[in-house]
C-alpha cells in the first residue's frame, strides 16, 4: 500500500500508512470496547483487558478544520496550514474514534464510508477502503 493514493491531487500524511494498530480494551463481562485503552469497564466498572481492534469501520462525521490549530502544541508544517478532514470512524466493535481522514477530497467525504484506520504520528489515520462495505 505504501505510495498508494486512491486520489489523485490528495497528499497522505506519513501516519497515515504506518500501519500501526490501534489497542484499545473490551470488557469480558459486558463486552464493551474502548479506545483508547482503559483499565476498567466505562459500562459496568469491570476489569478490562487489551485489546487490539479491528481497524475496519464507517465514517460516522466529519468536518474539515480550516484554520491552523493553536500552537503549542501545534508546530506550523513546511510550506503553511493546509485545511484537512477530521471525523469519527466507527469500528465493527462500536468504538468511535476521532481520525484525521487522509487520502480523501472532503467533498468525496460521505457518512457510512468505509475505511480502514491505524495509530498514526499523534492521532490515529483513517483512509478510504474501497473494498469495504458500508455497515
Amino acid at each position: 500500500m505504501p505510495g498508494a493514493n486512491p486520489s489523485p491531487g490528495v497528499t497522505f500524511q506519513a501516519g497515515a500508512l504506518s500501519g500501526r494498530p490501534l489497542h484499545g480494551s473490551r470488557c469480558p463481562s459486558c463486552e464493551v470496547a474502548v479506545y483508547p485503552a482503559d483499565p476498567a469497564c466505562p459500562s459496568c466498572g469491570g476489569r478490562a483487558v487489551p485489546v487490539v481492534l479491528s481497524g475496519t469501520g464507517t465514517v460516522w462525521t466529519w468536518t474539515v478544520q480550516r484554520y491552523a490549530p493553536k500552537s503549542p502544541p501545534y508546530a506550523m508544517p513546511e510550506g503553511g496550514f493546509r485545511p484537512f478532514a477530521v471525523g469519527y470512524v466507527e469500528l465493527t466493535e462500536g468504538v468511535r474514534v476521532l481520525a484525521a481522514l487522509d487520502g480523501v477530497r472532503p467533498e468525496e467525504l460521505r457518512i457510512g464510508m468505509p475505511v480502514t484506520i491505524t495509530a498514526g504520528d499523534g492521532v490515529p489515520r483513517a483512509l478510504p477502503d474501497p473494498a469495504g462495505e458500508a455497515t
